[in-house]
């Protein structure tokens, strides 16, 4: 499969790069130390800023690599980190949802955007701009047929993202928390002949 890596995108309001070390009191302060933002994801709120920097200076050693997909969503107007926004191979953290996706090429692994923003800034059509731009850019630059895109089912706010994105319910799943902790999911598949039908 083709990748791209993650290069920067631009949309009407936001700007769509590499997070950085630099970046990790804004994340902290805006959306990694937050509960309420963490609720549904897989990881817990970080205790502090220096957690927020480790993780960071990590992700930074694996951005040479073209494979991998790690965008911060700045506000244009403001200049302010306020999420971010990722494409990953499901497929080698859940290994048992392989079944699930009948039809769909698996010999890829099972691509799937991720996504989180500070609370701050819900309910505005962030989410939505970043995860289209974040699409477009899939499409664009790699070879591959489809993006996965699931949510846990006691957020359905972030179905409504994933549906405004062109994202089509497909199936019902369990994924897992790092710690081990079961949520209950819906999963949504994007094609790329669907895609080329929206996006124009």
């Amino acid at each position: 499969m083709r990748h791209a890596g993650t290069q920067e995108i631009e949309t009407p309001r936001l700007i769509l790069r590499r997070l950085f070390p630099q970046d990790a009191d804004g994340m902290y302060v805006n959306w990694a130390n937050d509960p309420d933002v963490t609720r549904f994801l897989r990881w817990e709120p970080h205790k502090n800023a220096a957690e927020t920097r480790q993780l960071l200076e990590a992700w930074a050693t694996l951005y040479p690599n073209e494979d991998y997909y790690q965008w911060a969503i700045v506000e244009k107007a403001t200049g302010q980190v306020f999420g971010s926004i990722s494409i990953y191979n499901s497929l080698l953290g859940e290994p048992q949802q392989k079944a699930a996706w009948p039809g769909l090429d698996l010999s890829e692994g099972i691509w799937e955007p991720g996504y989180c923003i500070g609370k701050a800034w819900w309910n505005k059509g962030f989410t939505t701009e970043a995860l289209r731009a974040v699409v477009e850019y899939w499409f664009k630059n790699t070879n591959s047929n489809w993006l996965a895109c699931c949510h846990a089912a006691a957020n359905p706010a972030s179905g409504r993202v994933m549906q405004k994105a062109g994202f089509v319910y497909h199936h019902d799943a369990e994924y897992h928390k790092f710690d081990g902790t079961p949520v209950s999911c819906k999963c949504y598949a994007l094609t790329r002949e669907h895609y080329n039908t929206l996006y124009k």
